[in-house]
């Protein structure tokens, strides 16, 4: 289970345009620029985005995009659904017929509720991180981190050995 480019690059320019809120509108070509994602995908959330209340649209020169309420008042969660991003661990998408898909009302499997209840906290988790949590976090100054590649992008846990 991943978070899909789309949720990424939406929160990203969120956290981009949010940062830049009270210097009038901020265009998606800066968007775009700033944070290497591709014009035409940008639009594309961002008219998700308008039609969900999130942003608001301001045209003519000098236009672009500013957020439709306070950064406080906008979740990592209301983004991600915004943009119809799938939240979902389980096998079925939530429709109970993990063993079959092709048959609605099939059975379903034995880690349903685990991975339904995964769900649940992701949703909960991803709602108590606001826009503004974020924007606060990226103004905030950076210790020196280790280069890129030293750092591993995916954390593994283990637990250790009983012994014999």
């Amino acid at each position: 289970m991943r978070l899909t480019t789309k949720g990424r690059f939406a929160v990203t320019a969120m956290i981009d345009l949010a940062l830049r809120q009270g210097n009038g509108p901020v265009t998606l070509s800066a968007i775009s620029e700033r944070q290497e994602i591709s014009l035409s995908y940008l639009e594309q959330l961002f008219g998700k985005l308008r039609r969900h209340q999130i942003v608001e649209s301001v045209r003519g020169p000098g236009g672009g995009y500013n957020l439709a309420r306070r950064a406080a008042d906008v979740s990592v969660a209301d983004i991600i659904i915004a943009v119809d991003e799938p939240l979902d661990a389980t096998q079925c998408g939530g429709k109970e017929n993990c063993h079959s898909p092709t048959h609605p009302g099939g059975p379903r499997c034995m880690t349903h509720d685990l991975w339904s209840t995964l769900n649940a906290k992701m949703v909960e988790y991803l709602d108590s991180v606001s826009l503004q949590d974020l924007v606060d976090q990226q103004k905030q100054p950076k210790p020196a981190e280790p280069r890129a590649a030293d750092k591993p992008s995916v954390v593994v846990m283990h637990r250790p050995q009983a012994a014999a």
